[in-house]
């Protein structure tokens, strides 16, 4: 039972803020980036292509895209947008981890407990996506439009044509302002519900191996176990929510101009059908599945070095 003196206490969370999660994400999240990468301008790529601009790269699938880009752009062409992808993917996933774990930890101080039932991991995940969302929202728009930069960008204006991340940056604020760098912070907010199913999918399919083996509930699962469920996790929110990185990849992107997330729904279903929604979805398969392993384990290995007693908690934090 929690005391009146915890009750009434002041909300300390950064009391709870530990860096080491903060470094650990950042490893896992650029380690990540640089290796697969090319998955994910890929996936960019097909979301965004609604067939309506002739001036856009039709690709024939998975192969011909990288075949084509090769062709057109060289080998860098499938590394455009590295740099402010790096840059996101460290900042979120070692912001998100930072925000979870102290959230989640003082959660557990609030209420005097020693673990959080499902339901409050899903809203530790969901207030630090939020959080992570608002902060790196600017990069995701750059790295968005700094995949889009095709071989020919003779139909753009100079304000939308982008020498690196800082330049595109710049621009951005300069011509767009604070609606410009906020552009698909809308479609990224629903986005928050995809780490909420996951850590659901996640918890379910690790008490149901406990239970299917007769392990005590408090069981440490092994390395492959961990990662099966956190893949498998992964791939079932994907195929829920997936549309929305559509409809946000749209509202980024600086070749054509929506007017909001209703606009862009209304213009994908009218031209494109349900289908529409799905575009890229292979691509980003084949990149979140690696993606969620590689930084999964450099999290478990970079937390255990700074904090061996912080791997406990660290298997939540997918």
């Amino acid at each position: 039972m929690v005391s009146d003196s915890n009750r009434n206490a002041p909300i300390n969370l950064f009391a709870h803020i530990k860096y080491e999660h903060l470094l650990a994400g950042i490893g896992g999240g650029v380690t990540s980036t640089i290796a697969l990468h090319p998955l994910d301008l890929l996936k960019i790529r097909f979301a965004v292509n609604d067939g309506q601009l002739i001036t856009r790269p039709n690709y024939q699938g998975l192969g011909n895209a990288v075949t084509t880009i090769i062709k057109e752009e060289g080998i860098q062409g499938l590394y455009r947008g590295v740099t402010p992808n790096c840059w996101g993917a460290g900042a979120s996933w070692g912001l998100y981890f930072l925000f979870y774990n102290a959230i989640k930890a003082w959660m557990l101080e609030k209420r005097d407990k020693k673990m959080l039932e499902p339901l409050s991991h899903m809203l530790a995940a969901a207030e630090a996506g939020v959080l992570t969302l608002f902060l790196t929202n600017p990069i995701w728009v750059v790295k968005t439009r700094m995949c889009l930069q095709y071989s020919s960008l003779s139909n753009l204006p100079p304000s939308k044509h982008y020498t690196g991340m800082f330049d595109a940056l710049v621009k951005v604020y300069r011509h767009e302002g604070i609606r410009g760098m906020y552009k698909g912070l809308v479609p990224g907010m629903f986005g928050v519900s995809h780490g909420a199913l996951q850590f659901m999918a996640y918890e379910e399919m690790k008490k149901s191996y406990i239970s299917y083996y007769h392990l005590p509930l408090n069981d440490k699962l092994g390395t492959m176990q961990y990662l099966s469920f956190a893949a498998l996790s992964k791939l079932f929110a994907a195929s829920v929510t997936y549309p929305y990185q559509v409809v946000r990849a749209r509202l980024q992107d600086q070749h054509k101009e929506y007017s909001g997330v209703l606009d862009v729904i209304r213009k994908t279903w009218r031209y494109e059908g349900l289908r529409g929604f799905y575009k890229g979805l292979s691509a980003y398969f084949l990149h979140v599945t690696p993606n969620i392993c590689i930084v999964f384990l450099i999290y478990e290995k970079m937390t255990y070095a700074y904090e061996p007693e912080a791997v406990s908690g660290k298997d939540d934090a997918l």
